[in-house]
Parts: C-alpha cells; structure tokens; sequence
C-alpha cells in the first residue's frame, strides 16, 4: 500500500478494514511522510545510499504501526516468515521490513527500490499467487512493468521483480473499491 495513501484517510481506513475484514492479506507498507523525510534528509545532508535504505525501511516500519493503529485486528509481523504463519493461520498482517536493515543480496540498497519492488519480493518469498499494488495515482490500463517504472507509478527496481515473481501482479489506483483490494 503506497505510504502517499495518507493523503486520504478515509480511503485508506476503509482498506485497511477490508484487509482485516477479508483474510488472509500480507500488507507492505510504502513508507509515505517518513520516506518523504528520509528523502529531504538525505538530499541536505549527503549521506549514502545504504543509510538512506535502512532508514526508508524504519520509514516502512514506522508506516506499519500507523496502519496497525487505525485498524488494531491488523498485527505487525517483523519477518517473511511471521507474514507467512499469519497468512497460514487466516490472519491478515502488516509486513515490517527491519529485518531486511541487515542486507539481503536480492535488494539493492537505494531509491531504485521502495515498498512497491519489496512487496513482489515479499509475494515471491512467501509463495504468494497474487500481489496487489494500491496506489493513490491512476494506473493506465495494460501497462507493463517497465512503463510504469518510466512514469514514475513504481519503482525503477519494479521491473525486474516483476519478471521474477510467478504470480499474478495487479495494480488499483484510486478507483477501485476496498473490498476489490483485499479480495
């Protein structure tokens, strides 16, 4: 779920009801305002990349505890293991992504990659069938990955995570209903 969904609350209370209403449901948090943050320190203060990269996921982190706070039947799991027992249990979760601060060789540590290619990362390690993006812009209809990494709707990584994701990849913009987004 894009941390820019903040910009709208009511939209985004009534998806995360529909995710607790409808298990089981894995959410991957965009880091929105923190990440914005991160971005602005990073951009005065010069610092690198791999900093900038585990403080987006802080960013992440900090975004899973607003959302489990606005819907409290929503848990956070720290690890692609604890998102997987949820979902095995029925249990819909809320993904926090500290443990990927340590490095993983599949995730590069920049801007190239933010909660939209984690998200097909975590789908793709978790056995997931389906991802859903749900972003606060408009998606044109059709589009492959590498178009909507050259309009800006997803990450310049999206692409490459897409290829390697088996499953179903689906994007909701601003149109498209709660229950569609945890259906």
């Amino acid at each position: 779920m894009g941390g820019s969904l903040v910009s709208n609350g009511e939209r985004l209370r009534a998806i995360l009801a529909g995710c607790a209403a409808n298990p089981p449901v894995a959410i991957v948090p965009g880091g929105g305002p923190f990440a914005d943050a991160v971005r602005t320190a990073q951009a005065a203060l010069g610092f690198d990349d791999r900093l900038a990269h585990c403080l987006a996921l802080d960013a992440m982190g900090r975004m899973a505890e607003v959302f489990s706070a606005l819907e409290p039947r929503l848990a956070i799991a720290a690890s692609p293991g604890a998102v997987a027992g949820a979902l095995a249990r029925g249990v819909s979760v809320i993904w926090d992504p500290v443990a990927l601060k340590a490095g993983h060789p599949d995730i590069a540590e920049s801007w190239a990659v933010t909660s939209d290619s984690l998200a097909l990362w975590l789908a793709r390690t978790i056995g997931a069938e389906r991802c859903i993006l749900v972003k606060s812009a408009a998606v044109p209809a059709h589009a492959d990955p590498a178009a909507l990494a050259r309009a800006g709707l997803v990450d310049a990584a999206f692409p490459g995570f897409a290829a390697a994701y088996p499953g179903a990849i689906e994007i909701h913009g601003p149109d498209a209903s709660p229950e569609r987004h945890a259906a």
